[in-house]
């Protein structure tokens, strides 16, 4: 059988639950990668150095074992989105379009 890989939140999310037991590590292991999962496609974050990051996997994380997800959308929100709005990074627009010309406009004269 092979061995589980441990959420690297694991220890933290059990201390905070106060989860001293190893029977639901495999849920608990669940939980961590969905909130994650969750997290990182609502901010565009992955590093879990990210301390902000980091709190709302836990976070999200303690609503889901309580079975309360719907409320930690809402509780949460301005924290997502403003997590969301510091690292977000635009999009270089030349490059989409396929700007080349960026140097060659004609110049204009008025009479």
């Amino acid at each position: 059988m092979e061995e589980q890989k441990n959420h690297p939140l694991l220890g933290e999310f059990k201390g905070r639950m106060r989860i001293f037991h190893d029977a639901d590590d495999s849920n608990l292991n669940y939980i961590l990668d969905s909130s994650q999962s969750a997290l990182t496609r609502l901010t565009g974050i992955t590093d879990l150095e990210n301390v902000e990051f980091k709190e709302l996997i836990i976070e999200r994380s303690r609503y889901v074992y309580h079975d309360q997800v719907e409320f930690f959308w809402e509780n949460f929100q301005a924290d997502i989105l403003g997590l969301s709005i510091a690292h977000y990074v635009p999009e270089d627009d030349s490059e989409q379009k396929g700007d080349t010309d960026s140097g060659n406009k004609e110049e204009r004269t008025t009479t």
